[in-house]
């Protein structure tokens, strides 16, 4: 989860006129030859991974870079891996790094991200939970400077920014998530939820007609969607949240809510009879605090009397 990822981006934040250089050896001292070097930046929303592999020497070069915070990591596979933290500065041309691979070195190093990660993730959920929600952001910022690429991080900020109400701000963090793993059906719903929050509801449709449904924990994306078909005074829209709330309520037999909404996109459907019978089943069924239970027994009281 940890390791080093390469990025499809070239950021001018990243890039400079300073170089990292230094010499790869096993716990011999023997040079590694054809050891992978990589730099990323810490601070960068989605950092430019440099690379570059070990001559015979065990010597290594990547130029180019920017002055800041460094995460460097070294490995070669059967030999070991070593990551470490270096400040670059302006004015040091050149700044030198040896590393020592060692298998018995590299699986502590992963391990112990491991468990600060999990560690400050179990305390942000608990803030979140509490309702201190920025807080819990502070946490995930800090882990992301940290562990810059880790990109699971960026979804779990995604996550913050939306419960705040800064959709703007959680589509640029879930997009990061979505590059890395973009089959990932719980991060695609979340960037169609906020991508309608930002006002871009022909992007968020799009990406939901690619989303399987069966694999949906939550719906909220295409509830919304629902309702922004239901909304929009269009009766072909209208037959369109009909269709999605059916497969919903398929989904999802025990929210009740469904029942309701198609009871409202019948009824902007014209399609009197139906949207009855589904407002009738919704307040036989639904709790009688239920949110929606006052306007679903109004809009009834409003079809009997037709």
């Amino acid at each position: 989860m940890v390791a080093l990822l390469l990025s499809a981006g070239a950021f001018a934040q990243s890039r400079g006129a300073l170089r990292l250089s230094g010499k790869v050896v096993d716990q011999g001292g023997q040079p590694v030859e054809g050891a992978d070097v990589r730099a990323a930046k810490k601070g960068e929303a989605t950092p430019q991974v440099f690379t570059a592999k070990t001559n015979k020497k065990g010597e290594w070069t990547i130029a180019g870079i920017a002055a800041g915070d460094w995460v460097i990591e070294a490995m070669k596979e059967g030999v070991g891996r070593q990551e470490v933290s270096e400040s670059v500065v302006e004015g040091e041309t050149n700044k030198t790094i040896a590393f020592t691979l060692s298998k018995a070195a590299a699986a502590p190093a992963a391990a112990d991200h491991s468990v600060e990660i999990n560690a400050e993730h179990a305390k942000a959920i608990e803030l979140a939970r509490a309702g201190k929600i920025p807080e819990a952001r502070a946490i995930y910022d800090a882990l992301v400077v940290k562990y810059p690429t880790v990109y699971q991080l960026h979804a779990m900020l995604a996550n913050m920014y939306a419960a705040e109400n800064n959709a703007a701000k959680g589509l640029e963090e879930i997009k990061i998530a979505v590059e890395k793993e973009p089959a990932n059906v719980d991060y695609q719903m979340l960037q169609a939820d906020l991508m309608m929050e930002t006002g871009d509801k022909a992007g968020a449709e799009k990406i939901l007609s690619t989303v399987d449904m069966t694999k949906v924990k939550d719906p909220r994306a295409f509830t919304n969607s629902a309702i922004n078909k239901i909304n929009s005074g269009d009766k072909v829209q209208a037959e369109q949240a009909v269709e999605l709330l059916t497969r919903l309520i398929a989904q999802f037999p025990d929210d009740p809510m469904f029942l309701y909404l198609r009871g409202r996109a019948y009824i902007a459907g014209t399609k009197l009879a139906e949207a009855k019978a589904d407002l009738e089943k919704y307040v036989a069924t639904a709790p009688a605090t239920s949110a929606q239970m006052g306007d679903a027994k109004k809009l009834l009281d409003q079809l009997n009397k037709k």
